[in-house]
């Protein structure tokens, strides 16, 4: 019988090792097939060292499941291929990276497992940010922002490699610590905040003060959430630190002695017909698309939430009135409703906010009234009330956080399908207004060019993708890890 220890290693090798394998394959085809663009390293030796990471890969996952690695981990041999796993993070692998530290670290706890996650997302933004270097000019905020990054980057890295010794520590430097690994979750890196609750949930595991496992900690037993979860961090993370870090100018005004260049190492990902740089757009593109996608999830959760609540609650009159007016507004497409509303009061962030929000009410309504009248009708509900406590105790205490959990999940499931009809308006000249830099209008003005230039409609299309996939596998974990049939 294998430990727990060597059972959630190899889940961890055998994800990331399908993963590592695709990747270097994809790139060995792109390399046969493709003039590489203007980079350093041609593709057919990136191709090389990837697949190079994956044959490694696989001779490590071969003996974890000779149940051996224990024994072999410690020759020396095997710390170096460890560590060039490790490596891989150089070419852009982060899943060699991830099984790499996780072999060396040999802790499949879930702050260590959160740390390495968090500490991706600080490479990536560096990395991206790294590269206004190469612009004419850069922000006047740049360098700061820079330092600031680099130095919350080896905090990260120390904590990664030191922070399961917290506990041991003094209780003075062990609250210092803690509170400020907290405030380098402002930079964005919502991990982080992961991080502190597995770690204070650890504390109470040894102050034995609790049994349960936590979501947290199921969350970590589905690598794909935890990749849509750096996707989404890394994001958040871009989005507030390149209102310092990168300069607006590039992204929004014309420029026509650079027009309809190819991506370079000055302008990655190519410029557009008004010569602007769709890198740049597309960073800034990301607070346009984060923050409607994330609004009008949050205002119908709320709202509908609210009037579901109070629905199943009360039942009777109130259900029917509340139901029936909420029918009216389920007949009418959610699509169709964002597109009258847009085109009657111009198009705009704000009025598309609404528009998204208002279709999306009915459904918030109906899962938490369908939750609230299964969980109302629970013994210790009844308990309560024959306790004598109050409705307003009986909703706040007891049946709103008992019926939270499917709703979290559907908005995690629903944020993506925002985003997507976000960009679909901006792409129809319905959403923001065009010279915002949103993901929808930067797919709408290269879709012009798809024979001549086709990297301008791939990449913001890309960004779409990969973040409605991101927030579908987070809801898929979560939904995971709230069912009590799959625990």
């Amino acid at each position: 019988m294998r430990s727990y220890r060597a059972r959630q290693m190899l889940r961890y090798f055998q994800f990331n090792n399908g993963l590592t394998w695709g990747m270097a394959i994809l790139l060995l085809i792109a390399s046969i097939s493709w003039t590489p663009f203007q980079f350093n390293v041609p593709l057919i030796f990136l191709a090389v060292f990837h697949i190079s990471l994956s044959i490694i890969h696989t001779y490590l996952l071969g003996k974890i499941k000779k149940a051996n690695f224990d024994a072999d981990n410690q020759q020396l041999f095997m710390k170096v291929l460890e560590i060039i796993l490790v490596l891989g993070i150089v070419g852009g692998n982060v899943f060699t990276f991830l099984s790499g530290m996780m072999s060396l670290k040999k802790i499949p706890d879930s702050g260590v497992i959160y740390s390495l996650y968090m500490v991706l997302v600080d490479v990536f933004v560096i990395a991206i940010t790294a590269l206004n270097i190469f612009k004419p000019f850069v922000s006047n905020y740049f360098i700061p922002m820079l330092y600031i990054l680099g130095f919350v980057f080896v905090f990260h890295i120390i904590f990664m490699i030191w922070g399961h010794r917290w506990y041991k520590w003094d209780r003075k430097v062990k609250l210092l610590t803690f509170i400020f690994l907290l405030l380098t979750a402002t930079t964005g890196n919502i991990l982080v905040l992961f991080v502190a609750i597995s770690m204070y949930i650890k504390n109470k595991d040894l102050n034995g003060e609790r049994r349960q496992t936590s979501i947290i900690e199921k969350l970590t037993r589905n690598q794909a959430a935890l990749l849509g979860m750096l996707f989404i961090a890394f994001l958040i993370t871009i989005a507030i630190t390149s209102n310092y870090s990168f300069s607006e100018s590039f992204a929004v005004e014309n420029n026509y002695a650079n027009i309809l260049q190819p991506p370079s190492i000055t302008y990655p990902f190519g410029t557009d017909s008004y010569g602007r740089d769709v890198f740049s757009r597309i960073i800034f593109g990301s607070q346009i698309s984060l923050s409607i996608g994330l609004l009008s999830t949050f205002l119908p959760f709320f709202v509908g939430g609210s009037l579901g609540a109070i629905s199943g609650f009360y039942g009777s009159r109130t259900d029917s009135l509340i139901m029936r007016f909420l029918d009216v507004l389920y007949a009418i497409p959610s699509m169709l409703l964002a597109i009258t509303i847009v085109a009657s009061f111009g198009a705009s962030t704000t009025n598309l906010i609404i528009a998204l929000s208002l279709g999306s009410i009915p459904s918030y309504a109906r899962t938490m009234r369908a939750n609230v009248m299964q969980v109302a009708n629970y013994e210790y509900v009844e308990a309560a009330r024959a306790l004598g406590q109050s409705n307003w105790v009986l909703v706040r205490k007891h049946i709103i956080p008992n019926a939270m959990a499917p709703m979290i999940v559907r908005s995690t499931l629903t944020i993506g399908t925002a985003v997507i009809a976000t960009s679909s308006l901006s792409y129809l000249g319905l959403g923001v207004e065009a010279h915002i830099p949103e993901w929808g209008n930067i797919l709408r003005n290269g879709s012009q060019y798809l024979e001549t230039n086709p990297y301008l409609a791939v990449y913001p299309g890309l960004a779409i993708i990969l973040l409605v996939l991101s927030f579908n596998f987070l809801g898929d974990g979560l939904r995971d890890a709230t069912d009590p049939k799959l625990n």
